[in-house]
């Protein structure tokens, strides 16, 4: 558990691991079984809300959580030393029919055979889901209501798929809650805060509906106290048995104490955390800077003399139950977010509120712990900045070239800076976290709607296009200003359409447990879907850059200053795809015109203004809370999806082929002068507009980092990364043969780790058309 590099090369595709036993059983046990659908929480919450007719929506609300948490199965797995489970099975999918029960009755015969994310579903299970669950919700959904709101513009956008709606169908996560103030204060204390306000406030529905999950929460750890109790008078090993006694202690205690140990406190975090699963059924309830809060517990149990063995032990035990959440998404969902993108994302170093580095022991052993583990969750992340321990640098190169992806790189000399353009504090600034893949927020402040809605900026130049195919004196400067006017009509509708998705949460899906950790919340006395955080953003992502401004350039190039072609005969090669006659026209446009990503200053402006034009206008717009809507610059996996709404385009792109992943990464395979050319490209945009996060790609060949000489020129990298003002990195160092090695005999690579987005996922898990774009991308060298 050493702090400093290890010399030891490892990749997870060959590494043998000699680790904690322990951690290894409960890695290898969490992958036995197939994944399931469970009815569990949907029957429950339903039963609950036949009973509460008539009664105000959080009301409701909270008593079918509750309804939930006290008869849902528990149970303490082989080995557990934390506990608290959504289901008894693991890894299984929960179904939210409250939020939309279309899509699934639609997908009942498919979702164990679709092209991404299976799951099981039992002929049992979907009788009951087709004759119980779908007649009550028809018509009660949060779906139905939005689907009312959306006007026929909103409507017409849709079907051009200019953008894509998301959060329409399931619990809106993507937030973290105040964990560092429950677990300084305890259940008990927010009972009875919420029983002061009620006392004040006695019609204020928001403090009733917080106090019965509060009380709810307490009462589920003495459910996991008693099953433990039964358990030790059964048990015949005697260390299992202490364990057990330990547990049913812990539980005990916990439901109206605050937490002392290390031990202690990373239980009260891990049923926070599930808690908040049963509100929602919501991906990314991230867990923000965990090294932060969590390093005074760990310092005291060292000091009462607890080993670090165990400490290690049981930190292990967490990482392994992220893992556990995996989230159910309708197949169109599955494209844009493929691989099971949970989002439990933890944030590692940084700067404090003296502006200092944060780095602390604790920071080391996060990170080495990740070594052993080796999964997608924890969705590591490392804070950037001048100020970043060389030591710690290195650990961070150490573990990226394990080959997984993980950690990302965030860089504080952007992402500060962006929020107090935003109006954000400098003390909450400083302590910003990342939500799901790459979304920046304020922990326990922030209710952010981060993934609100995609925004494709490559299908409005294809409208822009055709609609002034036959304008005979058309100029460059026409259609650029043509593109810019639609980006501002769809922008508009992008905004309206994402205020009826968020009154579709506030309407049918309000999350008082969840508020109440939100600061400012209680304050207010308001559900954060109400209004009730400090800050209140919505965040629109652009999509497609790098093929707008290479598809820009070329038409700036080859139709307007060389005239190698009309306008009308480049949209000809378009239509017929590139093909027969045009087969030499795309080849040309693909070989003769630079790309953005290679440090061509004329290419890099163009995608820097016409996104800084998407951005401003996004900008201008106030959402139904009351804050600002604010542009990110990601895709997760949607460039696959989003490239099929899309014909062929000027920069040799052929209909329907993906866009450039990540967000301001280069088209794939187009970045061809190596990663500081990238770096240089992507530096020339304006990073502090994407204050709801960007992501950049890079792809390196293993034998780049090998060995103290590698890391080192690898740190050198990341530093001039930092320098360049960038927000956001993140690697896969995984061979192309490795990668095609895998995609031929996916059974010996079943433990494969790759990036896709801003998360991790496995690589045989990915379909075809993911695990082949990660399979091209430009492998770079240092």
């Amino acid at each position: 558990m050493s702090n400093g590099v290890i010399e030891k090369e490892k990749n997870i595709v060959n590494v043998v691991m000699n680790g904690n036993e322990r951690i290894q059983r409960m890695k290898d046990n969490l992958f036995k079984e197939k994944r399931r659908i469970s009815l569990e929480r949907a029957l429950f919450y339903t039963e609950s809300y036949k009973q509460t007719e008539g009664q105000p929506v959080i009301i409701r609300r909270a008593k079918a959580v509750e309804h939930v948490m006290n008869h849902v199965k528990i149970s303490i797995r082989e080995g557990e030393l934390l506990v608290g489970n959504r289901t008894v099975r693991p890894r299984s999918g929960i179904l939210s029919p409250e939020m939309d029960p279309y899509w699934i009755v639609k997908e009942i015969d498919t979702i164990d055979i679709r092209p991404q994310d299976q799951f099981e579903f039992t002929e049992e299970d979907k009788r009951i889901y087709r004759e119980q669950l779908y007649p009550y919700w028809e018509g009660r959904s949060m779906k139905d209501f939005i689907t009312s709101q959306i006007t026929d513009e909103i409507n017409d956008a849709l079907k051009k798929e200019v953008f894509k709606l998301n959060q329409t169908d399931k619990g809106q996560g993507h937030i973290i809650m105040d964990f560092p103030s429950i677990l300084t204060y305890g259940i008990q204390h927010y009972i009875q805060l919420l029983e002061e306000k009620m006392a004040e406030q006695p019609e204020n529905d928001f403090f009733k509906a917080g106090h019965i999950l509060f009380n709810a929460m307490k009462d589920h750890f003495l459910r996991y106290s008693a099953l433990a109790k039964r358990m030790v008078q059964n048990e015949t090993d005697d260390t299992r048995r202490k364990e057990l006694q330990t547990i049913a202690n812990m539980c005990l205690k916990l439901s109206t104490e605050k937490p002392d140990s290390f031990y202690e406190a990373l239980q009260l975090l891990w049923m926070t955390s599930i808690v908040g699963q049963y509100e929602s059924n919501a991906s990314s309830l991230s867990l923000g800077r965990m090294d932060q809060y969590m390093y005074p517990f760990y310092v005291k149990s060292q000091k009462a003399g607890i080993s670090e063995e165990f400490l290690y032990e049981v930190l292990g035990d967490f990482y392994i139950k992220t893992n556990d959440v995996v989230l159910l998404r309708s197949e169109s969902s599955a494209k844009c977010f493929a691989g099971f993108p949970t989002g439990y994302t933890v944030v590692l170093g940084g700067l404090n509120e003296l502006g200092q580095a944060s780095v602390n022991p604790l920071s080391y052993i996060m990170l080495e712990l990740y070594h052993e583990i080796l999964l997608p969750q924890p969705n590591l992340s490392v804070r950037m900045n001048e100020l970043i321990p060389r030591k710690f640098l290195l650990k961070t190169c150490e573990t990226i070239r394990l080959g997984t992806g993980i950690p990302q790189l965030f860089n504080d000399e952007v992402c500060i800076p962006g929020f107090l353009s935003k109006g954000v504090s400098l003390d909450d600034a400083r302590d910003y976290a990342t939500v799901g893949c790459v979304e920046t927020s304020i922990p326990g402040r922030t209710y952010g709607l981060h993934d609100i809605a995609l925004f494709n900026l490559l299908r409005i130049m294809e409208l822009s296009m055709y609609k002034l195919r036959n304008k005979t004196d058309l100029t460059y400067d026409e259609l650029t200003e043509d593109i810019k006017s639609s980006i501002s009509y769809y922008v508009e509708l992008v905004a309206k359409g994402s205020d009826i998705v968020d009154l579709g949460h506030r309407h049918y899906a309000p999350t008082p447990f969840l508020s109440v950790l939100i600061q400012d919340c209680l304050i207010n006395g308001k559900d954060v879907t109400e209004g009730g955080a400090r800050y209140n953003f919505s965040g629109v992502q652009g999509i497609g850059e790098a093929n707008l401004s290479d598809s820009m350039y070329v038409i700036k190039k080859m139709i307007f200053e060389n005239k190698e072609m009309t306008f009308s005969e480049l949209l000809s090669g378009m239509e017929a795809n590139f093909e027969g006659d045009y087969a030499i026209l795309q080849n040309h446009v693909i070989q003769d015109f630079d790309k953005y990503g290679n440090d061509n200053d004329e290419i890099d402006e163009i995608a820097a203004k016409l996104f800084r034009h998407y951005a401003k206008e996004l900008e201008k717009y106030t959402n139904v809370r009351g804050g600002q809507f604010i542009p990110g610059a990601y895709t997760v996996s949607a460039h696959i999806p989003l490239g099929e709404a899309v014909g062929a385009t000027p920069d040799g792109r052929k209909a329907q082929e993906q866009l450039a992943d990540g967000g301001l990464s280069p088209m794939v395979g187009r970045d061809r002068l190596g990663p500081t050319a990238v770096l240089k490209s992507v530096s020339k945009l304006d990073n502090y507009l994407t204050v709801n996060g960007s992501l950049l790609n890079l792809k390196f060949q293993p034998n780049t980092l090998k060995g103290r000489q590698g890391l080192n020129k690898f740190a050198d990298f990341l530093m001039a990364y930092t320098k360049l003002k960038i927000q956001h990195v993140q690697f896969n160092v995984q061979s192309r043969e490795t990668l095609l090695a895998a995609q031929k005999e996916p059974e010996k690579y079943s433990g494969l780790l790759v990036r896709v987005a801003g998360y991790s996922a496995f690589f045989v898990d990915l379909n075809k058309k993911i695990q082949d774009d990660i399979i091209a991308r430009v492998e770079h060298e240092l």
